[in-house]
């Protein structure tokens, strides 16, 4: 792979620089090569949550397929299924179409798909030998999943309120009956997502509805002899792990939670499992991007290079965390908070005692890695010391 003047942060007005020769020459990202904002990615820091989630996954009798969706970084994805991963979970079938070119063996994708192009391919691919699933909540789900043909499905439940899925058990066993009935169908399982909902009671409740469900449809003798069973975002994985585990060895147990491989320093730092669960985790934060301060106009306010196109926004603001002078010196961000972006400045509240002032470089963390990835194309793996060892191409 080779970076040129399209890779944001990388300073290459003339030729080109292949990832190869960069990770070979481990270069300071302020060594003069790389410009400002840039977002990097810790090596260390994801190396851990990988290792972490996996172990998690073991001790509860969990198979894992981390929504790829959260990075769509083939070297990330590559890293979680050497890690033991069982698949791959995407929303789209655009995504799907990615992992499959990625060679990626096995696909959930955690969504309504009812494209006549996309299931026509998805068929094609299933017939050719790929495993791929996807979900259903409706009988026009089915009916255009059967027309289509090769297709394994999971019905979904969902929650009122919430985003797909039937909202009770009498459709969701109706919606199972069709898709059992339904020529080119595989009825594989029973899919939902938790992630929306406010406290522990509804997050349980939600769960043992869905427990419910499978021993209703297996009871029915609409589910295979061992069903799949899949749920869980990144802030309630433990209460997946509580209330569906008790479905194995009956079921295969399937956890999704994505965000989990960078973790971050806002929405997922406060929500994390493991601030709940003694002994358990934990999470390390691995993005954080780099902006240079432009200018201090009047006390008590800076600006830094860095806005709504670099950085997520839309679960919380960048939280700054270091100051880097331009002699290198370095020092806590204590003082300094971000009150509000625009699309390339962000407005820093500068406390009495904190100085900071044009040309300094402010390290932020960010909230909701999600939205953070699909605004660069190449980022940068560094060390601790902040000399890049690799780059991450992602595909947004």
């Amino acid at each position: 792979m080779a970076l040129d003047w399209r890779s944001k942060g990388f300073w290459l007005p003339h030729g080109t620089w292949k990832a190869e020769q960069i990770a070979a020459e481990r270069p300071s990202i302020f060594d003069g090569g790389f410009t400002w904002p840039l977002m990097v990615v810790r090596h260390a820091a994801v190396e851990a949550n990988i290792a972490t989630m996996a172990a998690y996954c073991r001790r509860h009798g969990f198979d894992f397929a981390p929504h790829a969706k959260t990075t769509m970084a083939p070297g990330l994805i590559e890293a979680q299924l050497r890690a033991g991963a069982w698949g791959m979970t995407v929303a789209t079938a655009n995504q799907a179409l990615v992992l499959r070119r990625l060679g990626v063996e096995r696909v959930l994708i955690a969504n309504q798909v009812l494209d006549p192009t996309a299931l026509r391919w998805l068929a094609a691919e299933t017939a050719a030998g790929w495993e791929v699933y996807f979900q259903v909540d409706s009988g026009a789900g089915v009916r255009a999943a059967a027309a289509a043909g090769h297709a394994r499905v999971l019905v979904e439940l969902g929650h009122p309120g919430g985003r797909t899925g039937v909202r009770t058990l009498d459709q969701l066993e109706k919606v199972a009956r069709a898709a059992v009935a339904a020529s080119g169908v595989e009825l594989v399982g029973v899919t939902g997502y938790e992630g929306q909902l406010a406290d522990r009671s509804g997050v349980d409740a939600f769960l043992d509805q869905l427990v419910a469900g499978v021993d209703r449809l297996s009871e029915a003798a609409l589910l295979p002899e061992r069903p799949l069973v899949s749920a869980g975002g990144s802030a309630w994985f433990d209460r997946v792990a509580d209330r569906l585990g008790g479905l194995s060895p009956r079921a295969r147990l399937v956890l999704r939670s994505g965000a989990s491989v960078t973790h971050d320093d806002g929405f997922y730092r406060e929500r994390t499992p493991f601030a709940r669960i003694p002994g358990e985790g934990p999470l390390a934060a691995a993005l954080e991007i780099w902006a240079q301060v432009l200018s201090a106009p009047e006390p008590g306010l800076a600006l830094a290079g860095m806005g709504k196109r670099d950085a997520p926004f839309d679960e919380g603001l960048p939280v700054p965390l270091g100051i880097r002078r331009a002699n290198g010196a370095t020092r806590s961000a204590d003082g300094l908070r971000v009150t509000r972006l625009n699309d390339h400045h962000t407005y820093l509240e500068v406390a009495d005692g904190c100085e900071v002032g044009p040309g300094d470089l402010v390290r932020f963390g960010i909230s909701h890695p999600c939205t953070a990835f699909d605004k660069w194309r190449d980022i940068p793996v560094v060390d601790e010391e902040r000399r890049v060892v690799d780059v991450l191409h992602t595909y947004f």
